[in-house]
């Protein structure tokens, strides 16, 4: 009799991801035979409610899409990690709390080519009776375009704690500065140097193991920003860019990140890499959708069925002996990182446990996505996500791009 596990998906509003997720489980042939047990794979929609402390949660693996905004979800997560050890793909005590400030503080202690980074102090400060009393105790005056004449024009001014390019300005002279930092409010704010002229923008998007890179072209609609081309970067600025986003997750205990980086004259700047709840609609990474259901679906068989424990703990210490060594090339550094998180991901025990027990999950997905019922799911899925007028256009634009996969695979 084989073994259950199950994998609770904890959900916003999204259809298209879930609904691919679970045909694509469902279509795995039968169950997996590991370490002389029979292990099954089932999926639930986690639904949010009153909730005992000490009550034991069915679930073996969790996939979070809502606890960034959505508290009740977030504090049930912390419970399930801590009392129960149901695993989850990113580390909540890391992701929870995570701002870009944080981030960008960590990666460049680890001597990442971050661009040079200022916070500035709220314009509007907190609304709190002791504010004004402390502020002329120790708030000391300053002037905002010294502080941008230190960073360097042009430069972006982006709140400590986005996420989807919310509140992010390009900044090209002192009058643009003053008018936007008038704007910002009450929130914190950091200002950039921005990589002028860069060469290419590239996000990659990990799931566990697996990093895939992506041509990245923001000023571009939505639907429209990731771009189908291939080869676009040099081997080893390729082998760069997944070192550095692997070496952010490993660090940050992230199975489940997207990684932005500027690549300029050969060299590689990491600009946003608190994303641990990346874009995974099917409308944006169209061409590239399937490999990160494929993806997702291996890494959560993988962790499952071979019983891998959850890590809480971060190990920053063994890290930073790295990027304090004053010895050390950037070069060296990357490379140590790199063998340090493919430690933990298990990297070449992952590989061969998907070729050995997930064979088939290649044709599956390929089989899935050619198939009626996920035309079915793309056509609800343009209904929901464009006005009616623009509903046909779309939908043979996804059909075609989602047809060229299908051609690629073969």
């Amino acid at each position: 009799m084989a073994k259950n596990h199950l994998i609770g998906l904890v959900l916003g509003t999204e259809e298209d991801w879930p609904s691919a997720f679970e045909s694509i489980v469902r279509r795995l042939n039968g169950p997996i035979d590991h370490d002389g047990e029979s292990h099954a794979l089932l999926t639930e929609r986690v639904t949010y409610e009153p909730f005992d402390l000490r009550a034991i949660p069915r679930h073996a693996l969790v996939i979070d899409r809502l606890a960034h905004w959505y508290t009740l979800s977030r504090e049930w997560l912390k419970k399930v990690a801590l009392m129960d050890d149901v695993y989850l793909l990113n580390n909540p005590f890391t992701f929870q709390a995570m701002t870009k400030h944080s981030a960008y503080c960590a990666m460049m202690r680890l001597g990442l080519k971050v661009p040079e980074t200022w916070m500035v102090p709220h314009k509007v400060p907190p609304d709190d009776p002791r504010f004004p009393d402390m502020s002329k105790r120790y708030n000391l005056p300053f002037d905002l375009q010294q502080v941008a004449a230190q960073v360097g024009y042009p430069l972006f001014m982006k709140p400590f704690d986005g996420g989807a390019w919310v509140g992010v300005t390009r900044i090209s002279d002192p009058q643009q500065l003053g008018a936007n930092y008038d704007e910002s409010g009450e929130r914190l704010m950091h200002l950039q140097a921005a990589v002028d002229g860069f060469d290419v923008f590239a996000r990659s998007l990990s799931i566990g193991a697996e990093t895939l890179v992506v041509h990245f072209d923001p000023d571009r609609p939505m639907y429209d920003r990731y771009q189908v081309t291939h080869d676009f970067l040099t081997p080893e600025l390729g082998a760069e860019v997944i070192a550095i986003g692997t070496l952010i997750n490993a660090f940050f205990r992230w199975e489940f990140n997207s990684c932005e980086t500027l690549i300029k004259n050969g060299e590689v700047y990491p600009i946003d890499y608190a994303n641990a709840a990346p874009d995974l609609a099917l409308t944006s990474l169209h061409y590239y959708f399937p490999w990160a259901i494929k993806s997702l679906v291996k890494w959560s068989v993988f962790c499952t069925v071979t019983d891998r424990k959850m890590r809480i703990d971060q190990d920053m210490d063994r890290y930073f002996a790295i990027g304090d060594d004053p010895d050390l090339s950037y070069e060296e550094k990357l490379g140590r990182y790199q063998a340090m998180a493919e430690d933990y991901f298990e990297t070449e025990r992952y590989h061969e446990f998907c070729g050995k027990h997930l064979p088939e999950i290649d044709e599956v997905t390929v089989e899935y996505i050619a198939s009626p019922e996920f035309d079915a799911l793309l056509v609800d899925t343009v209904r929901s996500t464009f006005p009616e007028s623009e509903q046909p256009q779309f939908v043979e634009h996804y059909r075609g791009l989602l047809g060229a996969w299908v051609t690629d695979q073969a």
